[in-house]
């Protein structure tokens, strides 16, 4: 039986998506905040994470990109309110496997869950169009050589450079001491031959890097 872990802030949602999935999966845990579910997820390992985008300390993205820094197998679905395809995109570019709206029907989630679990890539059909249009696009990371320069950590520093966070926020929402952060910084500007961090947020920009 296919293993789930959820994490949402909205209790009450969270409870009645565990009740309505426990007789399909086996749900091996649920957590309210972003710290709290990054452990457990590392601990548990399940199969696939229900995960909601927008969550005080980081929300979905820094749930994904922190357990998927450590394990990499671990699939996700970021179930959210928000159709907005600034969420969508930051989601699965942090590592996603789909992205659904809680307007969902409970079918429809147990069918998301179960082809997230099987490596499929899944959307609601409203958000499938505006994504393949924004990777169309954008550079992907593999034809990327400056990109793929940079470790996973690297590239997840810098899109927190990308979207505006000051260090302090990068630390707090990566788990990471600041002088980690100023570490990871210096090395994608040796790497990307930049001077400072104005000038890596405009190549970031210039990427459609978020």
């Amino acid at each position: 039986m296919t293993t789930v872990y959820l994490v949402d802030d909205h209790r009450i949602f969270l409870t009645g998506v565990e009740a309505e999935l426990q007789d399909r999966f086996d749900v091996v845990g649920s957590s309210y905040d972003v710290d709290a579910a990054v452990d457990a997820i590392r601990t548990l390992k399940p199969d696939v994470v229900l995960v909601d985008v927008h969550m005080p300390g980081g929300g979905g993205v820094s749930v994904v990109s922190n357990v998927l820094d450590t394990n990499p197998d671990i699939q996700f679905l970021a179930l959210s309110v928000s159709d907005a395809p600034e969420d969508v995109i930051a989601m699965i570019r942090a590592g996603a496997r789909g992205y659904v709206t809680k307007s969902i029907s409970p079918a429809e989630l147990t069918d998301s869950i179960d082809r997230v679990a099987a490596g499929d890539a899944v959307f609601s059909p409203s958000l499938a169009g505006f994504v393949l249009d924004a990777f169309a696009k954008s550079v992907p990371v593999a034809e990327d050589p400056e990109l793929d320069s940079l470790t996973p950590r690297e590239q997840e520093v810098l899109r927190q450079i990308a979207r505006g966070y000051a260090y302090k926020q990068i630390a707090r929402r990566l788990s990471i001491s600041v002088k980690t952060v100023e570490t990871h910084v210096s090395s994608v500007l040796r790497k990307l031959q930049l001077s400072n961090r104005h000038e890596l947020a405009r190549w970031a920009s210039d990427r459609r890097i978020v």
